[in-house]
Formats: C-alpha cells, structure tokens, sequence
C-alpha cells in the first residue's frame, strides 16, 4: 500500500500521513451477509427516490407556470436556474445526509466510476446501480401520482434530445459532462487531498452538488442534462413516450465513457497509480 507523507507547507502546519485504502475485490461474497450492505442499498434507493421526486416536480411546476396556453406570467417559476439549482442542491443534500452510509453515489456513473477505481466491489455496484435505477422509477411514480395531469401534459421531466442537435453534440455533452461530475467526485474524497488540507475543512458534498448545478446550466438547453443514467431512465419508464426512449441511449453510453474516462484521468494521471504499482513490482523484484 503507498504511503506518502506530506511536508509543512511554509512551517505552519504539521505534517501529515495518510493511508490509501486497499482496493476492493472484484466479488466478495461476504458483503451479502452483513447488515451494512442492505442498509447501504437502501439508502442508494430512498436517495435516488427523493432525488427524482423533488427536481421532477422542479420541472413540470415550471413548464406548466410558463405554459403559453395558460393565464400565467411568463416571468413566473425558477427558470433555468432555478431548475439546475434543484438539482445540485438535491445531490448536496442527499449526498452529505447518505455519504456514511452508502457513499452517497446516487447515480449509476458515480458508480461505475468508482468501481472501474476499485474503490467498490462488483457486487455492490451492480446492487447500488439496481437500487438507483428502481428508486429514480418509483420517485418519478409518486410524482405521476400526484400530479398525473400535468406530469403527462409537460413531459415527465423525460430527458430528450432538443431540436437542432445532432446525436453527436448530445454525446458529447452528456460525457463531457459526466466527466465534470465524476471528476469532482475523485477530488472531493481523495484521501490525500483530505490529509494535506486538513486544515481547509471542506464538506465534500458541496463541491459535488456544485458540479451538477453548473453542468446543469450548460447542458439543459442541449439534452435536458442527464449525467445520470438513473434520473433519465426513471422519467422514460413512467412517462413511456417514443421520443424518451428514442434518446435514452445517449443517457446511458455518454455518462459512462465520461465517467471511465474520469476514473482514468484521476487515478492513472493525477494519483500516477500505473507509476506507483510499477515502483512496487520493481522494488519487490
């Protein structure tokens, strides 16, 4: 396991050790008879739930307050804005309230991310991605519940590709987007970021909700912003139009290229995890 120990930075802090953690494997068996690990898959789903629930209702409350063919001021609702602050105060929330419990992942590109960095076993993705996928469809339900009127009338909150983009741009967008997300993810919980600016306390969840509210902003006029291949297939099974499922692929494939690319750029080039394990097997040779 690497050790590095970071020096006083200009003779005012003491220095600091830190441990990364051993990788996980790729299957353990053992995880499925321990209380932890339920307990984990469960807050995945509530979180996943909750998330869908209140940023879907975000987003038909203002396309209906906005609705041309209603007697309402056009100024009236969160806008844009509002809409990608939903969002990213959602993933704040939820991820500082589920973070001690299941990692606060949320979404199944996080997820995957993190497993292609061996920071979860294999069984535990594929357990968090199911809870994930299964919350965002029953919170999308409540919301359908509830308001199922206008939730068939605007949409769903269905993620879509808008008019005047290619297949491409919608691509790229979603991966490069992911790709902020995930990476913010990688910094926030680096343990030797944590060692070396213990004195900066930083509450990780709020840079992370942070990268959704901006990726939101850049992305809503393009794909309706996914970057979650749970919050974009909730949506499509509830409101189950052509054009939701027509597009979905581009919810899925984009998130994780962008975020294996995520994975790659952090530990293979900023943590120089290849260099560090070759150093290993040359030392040990």
């Amino acid at each position: 396991m690497a050790k590095d120990i970071e020096g006083p930075e200009q003779g005012e802090f003491s220095a600091k050790d830190y441990h990364d953690p051993p990788p996980a494997p790729l299957i353990d068996f053992e995880e499925w008879t321990k209380w932890s690990f339920y307990r984990a898959v469960i807050a995945e789903f509530i979180a996943t739930l909750l998330f869908l629930y209140i940023t879907v209702l975000t987003v038909i409350g203002y396309k209906r307050l906005t609705d041309v063919n209603l007697p309402t001021d056009q100024c009236d609702g969160v806008g844009v804005l509002g809409i990608a602050w939903a969002f990213g105060g959602m993933i704040f929330i939820l991820v500082y309230c589920t973070a001690g419990i299941s990692g606060g992942h949320i979404n199944p590109a996080v997820t995957f991310g993190l497993f292609l960095a061996r920071k979860v076993s294999l069984i535990r993705a594929v357990s968090y991605m199911v809870a994930q996928c299964l919350g965002a469809i029953c919170g999308c339900g409540l919301v359908k519940g509830f308001q199922k009127s206008y939730y068939n009338r605007y949409g769903g909150g269905a993620n879509e590709l808008a008019d005047g983009y290619s297949k491409g741009t919608g691509l790229g967008a979603e991966i490069i987007g992911t790709f902020v997300l995930v990476y913010t993810v990688f910094s926030a919980t680096d343990p030797k970021r944590s060692a070396r600016d213990s004195h900066v306390p930083v509450l990780a969840p709020l840079p992370i909700g942070f990268a959704v509210f901006m990726v939101h902003l850049a992305t809503i006029p393009i794909t309706g912003t996914g970057i979650n291949p749970a919050r974009s297939l909730g949506p499509a099974v509830i409101y189950n139009r052509e054009k939701a499922w027509d597009d979905q692929w581009l919810f899925w494939v984009g998130p994780f290229i962008g975020a294996a690319i995520a994975a790659f750029y952090h530990q293979y080039i900023l943590r120089a995890a290849a260099i560090k394990a070759l150093r290993s097997f040359r030392s040990n040779a």
